[in-house]
């Protein structure tokens, strides 16, 4: 186990270099730099060349490209991540800032999309060929399907506007801190964006779980006369969740950096509403490491779900 581990942490620490390289290089390729963002087209045309170069210089943005790159990479690994062009505050007090809204709203839509996506999956499974398997399946194709901001559009005219049951937006009201006073406002951006993943876990429990119900296992504890229920849910339920718990584990770093849309719908201030800013701004440090922790807590996720799944079953380590 301890070989199968340092093999993949082997892998993970040349994949993360590789992408903060493609990642630096794509900002590097766009048209203009620091100063042109940072001062504007039309103030830099009444600036002398001179000065603007001056500037350039003391920034370092004379330097090669590979000068640069290390450069802001030894940054990162100092904790430096540099300052937003826009409002000149440290990036990592803007990320810290608005990642536990972003976590609280991906964790949220995470255990609805499971819990119901996991029941409803089972019970396709269990009733097989019947008309509510088959309505099941329209309508988790129908929610894979659904753009998520249509729905939440819709979302919102139902249940805030005509009904006003729920908040329009916003993480919490002036004044309230604790969870309970940012629940109302949290319900109907986690489920509208756990709606989107339903329709996936469902179908990830439901093909699991026919599997399951069709191993020699099953049919033997079908044969000592063990009640179906039992059958069915202690047995063939804890073996089909394995791939679920897989499928969820990749979701969670995903959602960190997929909740764009939700955020600017809902008006959500974590990341995804904040990379949004960042890009319609041109904040291109920002967007840099918006896009590189992104990235890395897939690359963290998909480690440890590796190594999960190495223990629940050996015969990965060996392969």
């Amino acid at each position: 186990m301890h070989t199968y581990i340092t093999r993949r942490i082997l892998i993970l620490i040349p994949m993360l270099l590789v992408i903060t390289f493609l990642i630096y290089l794509g900002i590097e390729l766009m048209p203009g730099d620091a100063v042109s963002f940072m001062i504007g087209p039309e103030a830099a045309a009444n600036i002398p060349i001179e000065r603007l170069d001056e500037l350039r210089e003391s920034l370092g943005l004379n330097d090669p490209f590979l000068i640069r790159y290390f450069r802001w990479l030894g940054g990162i690994f100092k904790g430096d991540f540099g300052y937003s062009l826009s409002s000149g505050v440290p990036i990592s007090q803007i990320v810290f800032s608005r990642l536990p809204a972003t976590i609280e709203l991906a964790i949220a839509a995470l255990l609805f999309s499971t819990l119901l996506g996991s029941i409803l999956g089972i019970i396709s499974a269990l009733k097989k060929g019947s008309i509510l398997d088959n309505v099941l399946t329209v309508a988790g194709m129908i929610g894979l399907s659904l753009p998520q901001f249509f729905f939440g559009l819709v979302a919102i005219v139902i249940f805030s506007l005509n009904l006003g049951w729920l908040p329009v937006g916003g993480r919490m009201m002036p004044g309230y801190e604790k969870f309970l006073d940012r629940l109302p406002h949290l319900i109907l951006p986690a489920i509208v964006l756990g709606s989107s993943l339903t329709g996936g876990v469902m179908r990830y429990a439901r093909n699991s779980m026919l599997e399951s119900l069709n191993k020699d296992f099953i049919k033997t504890a079908r044969s000592k006369g063990l009640p179906e229920w039992r059958v069915n849910f202690i047995h063939g339920f804890r073996v089909a969740m394995t791939p679920v718990v897989v499928l969820v584990g990749f979701r969670l770093p995903m959602l960190v950096g997929g909740t764009v849309v939700i955020e600017e719908v809902f008006q959500w201030p974590g990341m995804g509403k904040e990379f949004l800013s960042a890009v319609r701004g041109q904040d291109l440090p920002l967007v840099m490491m918006i896009a590189l922790f992104t990235v890395s807590a897939v690359l963290i996720a998909s480690f440890l779900i590796d190594i999960l799944t190495a223990l629940i079953d050996p015969r990965v380590r060996l392969e």
